[in-house]
């Protein structure tokens, strides 16, 4: 931001986007307010994996300390056949992830993660935060000057001003409606069941039996991956699979017959069949997603997170993605002397070239994943032919990304 503007920023969404935004600005003195619709605020979702590109961002951001004790730092990434349940890969994590990416790769719930960053930005007198206001309609005039109107269930308005308007509200965001009315969402034609199970439970029982419980573990097969990876300092299991089906309700808790995801799982080994059972309920959450070409920004407003480019989970880069572009934006906004447009521009070309990638890597991935007969044999003797250390080097441009030092 230019020094003569002294408006408070102005976030809509305090989820992990808006949070870390709002903290890497004030770390560089720049005000924000942050406008959530929630009355209170709660995580959806359950687990997410922060690999170490989010992680040293977190760290810089004194963030991670308060996370560490309830997160996990797995030991290997596994990948097993979910009819045999053979492992067919692994790569090393634990200190040889530290070792090579200078982070730690960790596991954690989404709540905790979101009650690390309201701790730290709690500390932070540049950051206001306003729940249950809703943003409702936004202008900007040829000097760009942004009014933001925001407004509660009951109708009750608040009207900001500020030079910059920012989107963190995620894949259904409001603020990418007002600024392109034809950027929505897309459902991929994916559902993600996710559910937790204590460790020590009947389901926590049928879990260990099959997999190692301080690994994040994907079981695959043609109809259906699942991913686990342990939570809360290992109390607990994430488990998430992911079903093709028709389209669902919007939502992060939406209604969806437990049925098609049984019948999927029944299709791998019955021990897997089993757990899944033992840990219903299952909560089904379709995969939207918005193109990562469209555009980011607009005089006064621009985007991040899901709100920007949300994506198939299939590189386990969703957060990751949401915290580089806060923390590359805070550094953009505040190292520029120049045009603060030429800066959102100079940062959208950054990120959608890195965030595109990332997408292609998730595709491939999902590719990988769901293979069958001769392609999922070629992937299978692929795996067995490459060492752990080759399959860690493919991920240095990925987990190996860092911050530009401020300048």
């Amino acid at each position: 931001m230019t020094t003569a503007d002294t408006r408070p920023v102005l976030i809509s969404g305090a989820g992990i986007a808006g949070l870390t935004l709002a903290i890497a600005l004030a770390r560089r003195g720049v005000a924000s307010r942050l406008y959530e619709q929630a009355a209170q605020l709660e995580a959806f979702g359950a687990g997410l994996q922060l690999s170490p590109n989010a992680a040293h961002i977190l760290l810089e951001l004194d963030v991670l300390s308060r996370l560490r004790p309830q997160a996990v730092q797995p030991e290997t990434v596994q990948l097993r056949d979910a009819g045999t349940l053979r492992m067919l890969t692994s790569i090393p994590l634990g200190q040889e992830a530290e070792r090579r990416w200078k982070a730690p790769y960790l596991v954690a719930h989404r709540a905790d993660l979101q009650q690390a960053l309201l701790a730290e930005a709690a500390t932070r007198p540049e950051i206001a935060l306003t729940t249950g206001m809703r943003l409702s309609d936004v202008s900007a005039d040829a000097e760009g000057n942004v009014t933001a109107r925001f407004e509660n269930e009951d109708g009750r308005a608040e009207v900001a001003q500020s030079s910059l308007l920012v989107g963190a509200d995620g894949v259904w965001s409001r603020t990418r409606q007002l600024m392109d009315g034809s950027a929505d969402s897309r459902f991929s034609g994916q559902i993600a069941w996710r559910t937790t199970i204590m460790i020590d439970s009947e389901a926590g029982q049928a879990f260990r039996a099959i997999a190692e419980t301080g690994s994040v573990t994907t079981f695959l097969h043609g109809r259906f991956h699942l991913v686990a990876y342990p939570l809360r300092a290992g109390r607990e299991i994430n488990l998430v699979a992911f079903t093709p089906a028709d389209r669902i309700a919007d939502g992060w808790a939406a209604d969806a017959d437990p049925a098609i995801l049984m019948r999927a799982l029944a299709l791998g080994s019955s021990q897997l069949l089993t757990l899944a059972e033992l840990a219903a309920p299952w909560t089904a959450w379709p995969l939207n997603t918005v193109d990562p070409a469209a555009r980011w920004s607009a005089p006064g407003m621009v985007l991040i997170g899901d709100a920007a480019h949300a994506v198939t989970p299939f590189a386990a880069q969703g957060a990751a993605m949401a915290i580089e572009d806060a923390a590359l934006l805070a550094h953009a906004l505040a190292s520029t002397a120049g045009s603060r447009q030429a800066a959102i521009s100079a940062w959208e070309e950054q990120r959608k070239a890195r965030v595109i990638k990332v997408a292609r890597r998730g595709a491939l991935n999902k590719l990988a994943w769901n293979a069958t007969g001769p392609v999922a044999l070629a992937r299978n003797l692929v795996f067995s032919f490459r060492s752990p250390e080759s399959l860690a080097a493919d991920l240095d441009w990925l987990y190996g990304w860092r911050l530009p030092r401020a300048g």
